[in-house]
């Protein structure tokens, strides 16, 4: 069961967890008209740290931006409630879930009528994968559904509809014995997991697929290609035809719930010496050595409790905020 924390943000101010709901009428509910993010906060050296929190924020409203939805707090509310919501649970790490959805009006498949709401949740989630799927690796599969066709729903949104998709994707791989599904596109290349993208080491050269893959342009995989090249590891973004998953000598999932993941073997071919390989052990020691503090940091983290943005749409928001804790 999802372990609770004292409050969520909702709209503006604080409320105990069990009181964070909303009625079942709700367009979200019946039509999936949610655009959410997944973020990561650290106990790092400097105190709780989140990660790549400026990246996240701007991937929502980006996501909102392609779906019309018209956000009513500013970045810098919503950046400044983030930080305010882990402070208000005392957390030191946590996972963080900011989520803009349509609320209550009407029915009708026309969105435009319903209020835009936004709740942050944060709880403690470890590794997605599991622990020890770090260093042992995990088993995947490619599965029987496709990402969605281009133009059909926008891969680059991370909206509520489309992890219906994903949903499949990762159901299949259970019903397997797979810890994880690999998706092709529509066109039979490599695309992503059910919620991670996806790294193939061969031939000396680390290869992702593309946008043109449909997937989602995830923040982890950012940090993984600019920890490449400070490696001198060559990089390359492609299309990666499904046989390649085979022949490669590695291959590792990545993604902010699923860190750097290995897969030691896919439709129980194993991959490489079906261990671990020292590319992504290497990229995870980097990865791990920039969390931890041993590494510079690049400017990927927002310290919670040293300094704050512009607060809660100024002082009559964070006043609310802390009337209703």
């Amino acid at each position: 069961m999802l372990p609770k924390s004292e409050k969520i943000w909702f709209s503006g101010k604080f409320v105990p967890w069990d009181e964070a709901t909303i009625h079942v009428a709700s367009h979200v509910i019946h039509y999936g008209s949610s655009l959410f993010e997944g973020i990561r906060c650290y106990n790092t050296h400097q105190g709780p740290g989140v990660f790549r929190l400026d990246a996240h924020l701007k991937r929502l409203y980006n996501s909102c931006k392609i779906y019309r939805v018209e956000v009513p707090w500013s970045y810098d509310t919503l950046q400044e409630a983030i930080l305010e919501t882990i402070r208000v649970n005392s957390m030191d790490e946590c996972y963080i879930r900011p989520i803009v959805f349509r609320g209550y009006h009407s029915l009708g498949v026309n969105p435009f009528p319903c209020p835009v709401e936004c709740a942050i949740m944060v709880w403690k989630w470890g590794s997605y994968l599991g622990e020890e799927a770090l260093a042992e690796g995990v088993d995947v599969g490619v599965s029987s559904w496709n990402r969605m066709a281009p133009n059909t729903l926008p891969a680059m949104a991370k909206a509520g509809a489309n992890y219906m998709n994903s949903q499949l994707i990762k159901m299949e791989a259970i019903k397997l014995g797979y810890a994880e599904g690999i998706a092709l596109d529509t066109y039979g290349y490599v695309s992503e997991g059910s919620g991670e993208n996806l790294f193939l080491y061969s031939n000396g050269t680390l290869c992702t697929p593309s946008q043109d893959s449909m997937i989602l342009p995830g923040i982890t995989r950012d940090c993984v290609l600019t920890l490449a090249k400070e490696a001198n590891i060559p990089t390359k973004e492609q299309a990666i035809p499904r046989e390649a998953l085979y022949t490669a000598d590695e291959v590792f999932m990545v993604g902010t719930a699923a860190e750097i993941t290995p897969v030691r073997s896919i439709d129980r071919i194993p991959v490489g010496s079906g261990k671990r390989g020292p590319i992504t052990k290497r990229l995870q020691d980097m990865f791990f050595g920039v969390l931890k503090g041993d590494r510079d940091d690049h400017g990927w983290f927002t310290y919670v409790n040293q300094g704050s943005t512009p607060g809660l749409s100024a002082s009559k928001d964070r006043a609310e905020a802390r009337q209703a804790q």
